[in-house]
């Protein structure tokens, strides 16, 4: 009687908890939803009879093509490195991840440093060949086409990393079976282990296409019109922060139908393997010559996604590393810092109080919301960025006018001035990232654990310090990284949100880019590749472990 009294004196807080934040971090995504009800005069107008259709067209083109071509960058080389062994293939496992530690906009003022026409490439050909400017072709970077290699080139791993972890946990039984009624090896892969891994492929394509649609900075360099850039010029060129809020609402429709398409791909199947034990996949070796075309296709998107970028990147900072390490390069390193920092350690805790409060009350409340709060890392930056400058424009507002009238001084902006407000869009937009580290952490930790944990009198947050939190410190770990270095590579939400003359790397990457001064760009962009490097680190690490628990 006194355990069911304690439940239910129990279940409301936990409940209230999920209820808070999730009510607080939708709030952005309520706003720019509800802007569709709202008028914003002639410019909506404008927009519809000039630029919304080539907004529409480029963004659903950009997705297309990068689709198209990430799809088969990303698991043909998951097949290769997990059923077969050739020369560096263990080393390709990993390095194949690599690219993720690269931000789309950096690839693309890399490359655009090298393949433009006073780039190295176009400077050698002219000087071997004594041509000039206009008597030859030479494929322009700065197109659609190039924006689309290049994001490809770095959204494939989030294929690959899924399209392999599946394959790793399939059992070599049903290859064997499959084998016995005559199929050879790459036909057992598409006929059997590729349906089995189609869901993780799915959305691992469905992550690489929000991606897509999010990015700002690849598609501004390079002068294509999408859905971001026409956020940033309705906000900005014609100012009109609901017509903005509208684009973005009509953007997060698009995300919005790639995550109830990708759900309703698999509604109907099931795809599991149905063999009672677990044998691992056998791989098998290609000796010399044989192994060659295999480490050719693996190691390209590593040498065009990671490498080269990299190298070229490493040139420059030591060209200009004299010049661009001044004091104002360390302040921006401290503002990315502390900013990644706060809100990594924010998003940890938002993260294991929610999940938590749904391990100690399950139930379609804090199921639903906490799945509502997983979907943020959908919505683009930009789209974020609006939904929530405008309701801390009104608060601000308000809570000047209120601070006036007691005190005869107006204070300012109190909120959208600060860091605070881009804290806030970051969680809004990371904080997936931890929930699903933190989940998956919590789900290990099996009920009994709780059950000892009450009988020796403890419960509530005394059970989650002295039982939970000490098991889950490696999860936390996790979640820290990751959300500290996507907020060090955010730069839409950033652009629009930070205070004024408030600095961070990727922004200072951006506006040296903008400038064309893409050698003094090097230093930061180096530094948040490097830190990028880490969460690959830590997705490696859990596949080979993966491997290991299913041997």
């Amino acid at each position: 009687m006194k355990t069911d009294t304690f439940k239910l004196r129990l279940q409301p807080p936990w409940v209230a908890l999920t209820l808070l934040v999730a009510g607080v971090l939708l709030l952005p995504v309520i706003v720019v939803a509800a802007s569709v009800f709202l008028s914003s005069g002639d410019i909506w107008q404008h927009l519809y009879d000039t630029v919304l259709a080539e907004y529409v067209a480029n963004s659903l083109l950009l997705a297309l093509g990068v689709g198209c071509l990430a799809l088969p960058l990303g698991v043909i080389p998951a097949w290769l490195v997990t059923l077969y062994r050739f020369p560096c293939s263990r080393q390709l496992e990993w390095a194949l991840l690599l690219p993720l530690a690269m931000p789309a906009y950096i690839i693309a003022y890399t490359y655009t440093g090298l393949l433009d026409v006073a780039g190295p490439l176009q400077s050698w050909l002219r000087a071997a060949f004594a041509w000039q400017y206009g008597d030859y072709w030479f494929p322009d970077i700065r197109s659609l086409p190039g924006a689309v290699l290049m994001l490809s080139l770095v959204l494939y791993p989030y294929i690959y990393l899924l399209a392999r972890a599946a394959l790793l946990e399939q059992s070599a039984s049903v290859v064997e079976v499959a084998r016995t009624l005559g199929v050879k090896p790459a036909g057992a892969f598409f006929k059997v282990l590729l349906p089995l891994s189609r869901p993780a492929i799915i959305v691992g394509l469905s992550l690489v296409l929000m991606e897509t649609l999010a990015d700002y900075g690849t598609v501004q360099y390079f002068g294509v019109a999408t859905f971001t850039t026409g956020i940033f010029r309705t906000w900005f060129g014609l100012g009109s922060s609901i017509a903005a809020a509208q684009l973005s609402a009509l953007l997060m429709l698009f995300v919005l139908f790639l995550i109830i398409l990708e759900q309703y791909s698999r509604r109907q199947s099931r795809y599991h393997d149905t063999s009672t034990r677990y044998n691992r996949l056998e791989q098998k070796h290609l000796h010399s010559l044989r192994g060659l075309p295999a480490l050719a296709v693996c190691a390209l998107p590593v040498l065009f996604g990671f490498v080269i970028p990299s190298g070229q990147l490493l040139i420059w900072g030591m060209q200009t590393w004299r010049t661009s390490m001044d004091s104002g390069f360390f302040t921006i390193v401290m503002n990315s810092i502390e900013l990644a920092l706060i809100t990594a350690v924010l998003a940890a805790l938002l993260a294991l109080a929610v999940s938590y409060a749904r391990r100690q009350q399950p139930g379609i409340m804090t199921n639903s919301f906490n799945r509502l709060l997983g979907m943020g890392y959908a919505v683009p930056g930009a789209v974020i960025a609006v939904g929530v400058l405008i309701p801390f424009t009104w608060l601000d507002r308000h809570m000047s006018h209120w601070f006036t009238l007691l005190s005869d001084t107006d204070p300012g902006l109190l909120l959208s001035g600060t860091i605070t407000i881009l804290v806030f869009a970051y969680l809004v937009r990371f904080l997936a990232l931890s929930l699903n580290t933190v989940d998956a952490g919590l789900a290990k930790i099996k009920p009994s654990m709780d059950e000892a944990g009450k009988s020796l009198g403890l419960s509530g947050f005394r059970l989650l310090r002295r039982v939970h939190i000490p098991i889950l410190r490696g999860s936390l770990l996790t979640a820290v990284l990751l959300v500290f270095v996507d907020v060090l590579k955010e730069l839409p939400a950033t652009l629009i949100l930070r205070p004024f003359n408030f600095n961070t790397l990727a922004v200072r990457t951006y506006e040296l880019a903008n400038e064309e001064r893409l050698a003094d760009a090097a230093s930061p962009a180096l530094a948040i590749v490097l830190a990028g490097i880490l969460p690959v680190i830590i997705l490696s690490k859990a596949i080979s472990q993966s491997r290991s628990a299913n041997a």
